[in-house]
């Protein structure tokens, strides 16, 4: 049944695009999905079918299915059920629109993955605590992964005990709630009821590693070359994860509440390396091979998950300070603890020095990142007018460390661990909202909200110690060997950064029903930033109620996101690998010389058009929403080619960087159009004595096109052809590097004190792209599918076992292209795999409530 149903979903998905523009054609061609043919049956005890939401609007009277435009709320129950212990993992399983893709040897992005929602960036979605702004994280992500070149909030930085519910926005909301709302919005509502929990979850990875062999015994052949004997598929068990979680809330005073959460995760790495085929040692002056090339451990690198420890408080109050006042309050501390691997520097490696490893050595990214937040508020009535003011503030600081490696110009007298500095970005906002319900003449009253915000934001680059980033010099001002500490230099003096800005906002909601069945809502948005200039947005949204079952929805907006300011300010210079080969790279802010010098420009702010069609449809037990959508962005904020030869070694030279080979900055270099599609339908069947059922299905159909490349700067342009600013492989990423299509089955079943959970979600098709068509590598369709079954041994006492990637699934390896390189055999995955590459992961929970 699910392979008959999955043949109907692909050949829709490939007609819809193909014969369709998205609009109602795409929307009728997807509602032909068998799956969603379900009869009606009554509702499930306990169930509420009706939910007020917070998110799209700032009335405070809406359900779910009166939402104008598409949002979907997920309850703790929800997340409780994948078994998954971080947000942006819970997001990924529920959410077919969200993406949370694997990243490892990528330097901080090893410690904080970024998340995508309707394959877009990063920084496209906005992220919302209680309705009010998150900070962003202070990382920018650099390497060669999705999201490359972008900020992000850490939602890992948010327990999973503090969260009563989530509410995801799939529609543009820049002229609601300002930058970054592109793709959507993310608001995450904090407990406040009484009672509490406490909840030890202890999993690990026990898996086979598919397709990639387990090295038996290294030898020398008839050649005097190494030959390697492998057998059958290696398996591994690790990654072992503790996760100790409780909250506790409580009432007082008068309508006063309290509730207090705390995570505490402690997660050992995971390696999914394959054997190191290449020569460790010189050969003697016979040309013999070193003698413990046999005895070496060929498993040197570190592929998979970095180790981390993670600790998160959470606190929500509330107290009405008479009958008109209220004064809230919320706030949040964490730490995370990260150790992940770099590229092995072998024994003979010329950035190694024998006399302090001679067996080579494994650089490690050590990271120590802080995470504060705080909100206080008050919001009243004054003559029918409802009123809030509430200050916010939020800072992330993410310091770096390096371990187990050395600077290679000190020679022996060089440390073996760095302090290589940090980055902080913290913001500060103060907001004043009012509502009101106003008679202006037309049929039915006017909702009313306006309001100003302001935001003061800061960025700093903090230098690390001299040895994380000297390079010593010989007498004629040529380097000794490689400087800075090794895997990942630290920031110096001249990096360092300490970069403001501020903005303001006024904006003003009208919502109204025109008519019994027509409800219509405008908004708009007027913003100045200091350091590029205003913007203004609007937004129009419709829903008309054909009947009681049915209603159509539909909306139109403009958008902004305002360059970040890691974007517009970030400075350094580090070793960058492609194909395994080491390059010294500048970053430079567009207002820099070298950057000037090779064609940069000011940043502008990206715009976008976006639009959805759709409609809902609700009877019994049965709910069905379908949702079309385009988002074309223009000028959006790329991060530019490794810019390298000797004209440009020329340019930089003549601008004071003598010793910068390679350099990139930030430009609005690209337009881009993402057209998709939204399906998702829920059924509550009652099963009588044998308990209840409720069946999901949710599909995503996604796709971005680069519809325009800016030419190349003049400053580049007299170079030659060769000289390109922004190429292929970076273009094919936007491209294809998340999921066309994503699925998301769900059945939970329920009978006395069991409860068995089974999802299956089909991620479409990625391709990990290169600078050539040929050289990309395409990773197969493929179905991961999970299990958690509990069981209620008392009224408060529940224990839980589950599996998530139950069948063991991985993308294809490269091993078998081991001949392009022997990289593919020591990293038998892609990182642009869109689910883990852990393999399966078998887990425990025991919850006790209270």
């Amino acid at each position: 049944m699910l392979n008959t149903s999955y043949k109907k979903i692909s050949q829709d998905i490939k007609s819809s695009f193909k014969n369709h523009s998205v609009g109602f054609g795409l929307v009728l061609s997807v509602c032909t999905i068998p799956v969603f043919e379900i009869q009606a049956a009554p509702e499930i005890k306990g169930e509420s079918v009706e939910r007020i939401i917070v998110t799209g609007s700032r009335r405070n009277d809406r359900t779910i299915s009166e939402s104008i435009v598409p949002i979907d709320v997920l309850s703790a129950e929800d997340m409780e059920k994948t078994g998954q212990l971080e947000v942006s993992q819970v997001l990924a399983n529920l959410v077919p629109s969200f993406n949370y893709p694997n990243a490892t040897v990528a330097d901080g992005t090893d410690h904080a993955r970024p998340a995508v929602l309707r394959g877009l960036a990063p920084d496209h979605t906005l992220v919302l605590i209680n309705g009010k702004r998150r900070h962003s994280g202070a990382l920018l992500n650099l390497n060669g992964t999705v999201g490359r070149g972008s900020t992000a909030v850490d939602l890992n930085t948010i327990p999973t005990s503090a969260i009563e519910r989530i509410e995801i926005l799939r529609d543009g909301a820049a002229a609601q709630y300002g930058s970054d709302a592109i793709a959507g919005v993310i608001n995450i509502i904090l407990k406040k009821n009484d009672g509490g929990s406490i909840n030890v979850t202890y999993g690990k990875h026990v898996t086979t590693m598919d397709g990639v062999p387990e090295l038996k015994e290294t030898r020398v052949d008839a050649n005097g070359d190494l030959e390697f004997v492998t057998s059958s598929d290696r398996s591994r068990t690790d990654g072992a994860t503790t996760t100790l979680a409780a909250d506790w809330g409580t009432t007082f005073g008068n309508d006063g509440f309290l509730h207090l959460s705390i995570e505490s995760r402690d997660r050992d790495a995971t390696n999914r390396s394959g054997f190191d085929p290449r020569e460790q040692y010189a050969r003697d002056g016979d040309n013999n091979l070193d003698p413990r090339e046999l005895t070496f451990n060929r498993y040197n690198h570190r592929f998979g998950k970095a180790e981390l420890k993670d600790t998160a408080f959470f606190y929500n109050m509330g107290l009405a300070l008479n009958n008109d006042v209220e004064l809230y309050s919320f706030g949040s501390y964490s730490q995370r603890d990260g150790l992940s691997g770099g590229f092995y520097r072998r024994a003979k490696d010329s950035r190694n020095i024998q006399d302090i490893y001679a067996d080579g050595f494994l650089p490690q990214i050590a990271s120590d990142v802080k995470d504060q937040s705080l909100v206080v508020g008050v919001n009243g009535e004054v003559d029918e007018w409802t009123w809030d003011l509430s200050a916010n503030y939020g800072k992330n600081d993410f310091e770096f460390q390096v371990v187990n490696s050395l600077n290679t110009s000190m020679g022996i007298n060089s440390p073996t661990e760095f302090d290589d500095g940090g980055l902080v970005y913290d913001q500060t906002l103060l907001n004043f909202n009012v509502t009101n319900m106003l008679d202006l003449g037309l049929s039915n009253e006017v909702f009313i909200a306006m309001g100003a915000e302001y935001r003061s934001e800061n960025y700093q680059i903090i230098a690390g110690e001299e040895a994380s980033y000297l390079t010593v010099l010989n007498n004629d001002g040529t380097p000794v060997a490689a400087g800075g500490a090794q895997v990942l230099p630290g920031f110096s003096p001249a990096s360092a950064v300490d970069e403001s800005r501020h903005n303001i906002a006024l904006y003003i909601d009208l919502d109204t029903d025109l008519t019994e069945n027509l409800n219509i809502a405008l908004a708009t948005r007027y913003e100045d930033y200091s350091d590029f200039g205003s913007n203004l947005n609007a937004k129009l949204a419709a829903r008309y109620e054909v009947s009681e079952a049915l209603a159509f929805r539909g909306a139109i907006s403009t958008g902004f996101r305002a360059p970040s300011l890691a974007q517009t300010s970030y400075k350094s210079v580090a070793t960058v690998f492609d194909n395994g080969i080491p390059r010294d790279v500048g970053i430079f802010p567009v207002a820099d010389s070298a950057a000037k010098a090779l064609g940069a420009k000011p940043l502008t702010a990206e715009d976008s058009l976006n639009t959805t069609l759709g409609f809902v449809y609700e009877k019994d037990n049965f709910n069905l929403t379908v949702d079309a959508y385009q988002i074309s962005i223009d000028d959006r904020i790329v991060l530019s080619e490794n810019l390298s030869g000797s004209e440009v070694v020329s340019i930089l030279q003549n601008v004071g960087e003598v010793n910068i080979k390679e350099a990139r900055y930030f430009t609005n270099a690209i337009d881009t159009k993402t057209k998709g599609v939204d399906v998702v339908a829920t059924y509550d069947l009652d099963l009588s004595n044998n308990g209840d059922l409720r069946l999901s299905a949710a599909l995503n159909i996604n796709e971005t096109e680069v519809t325009h490349l800016k030419d190349n700067p003049s400053e580049l342009s007299v170079l030659g052809d060769d000289y390109v600013f922004f190429a292929r492989r970076e273009i094919a990423r936007f491209e294809d590097g998340t999921p066309k299509n994503k699925l998301n089955l769900a059945a939970t079943w329920t009978r006395d004190n069991w409860q068995v959970n089974l999802r299956a979600t089909r991620y479409g098709e990625v391709i990990d792209s290169s600078s050539t068509a040929e050289g990309d590598e395409v990773l197969d369709a493929n179905w991961i599918t999970d299990v958690d079954v509990s069981y209620t041994i008392t009224g408060n006492l529940k224990l839980s076992l589950g599996a998530n990637n139950l069948f063991d699934e991985y993308p294809q390896d490269t091993v078998s292209n081991i001949g392009q390189s022997d990289f593919n055999q020591i990293f038998p995955y892609s990182g642009f795999s869109s689910y883990s590459i852990d393999g399966r992961f078998i887990y425990t929970r025991l919850n006790y409530t209270f």
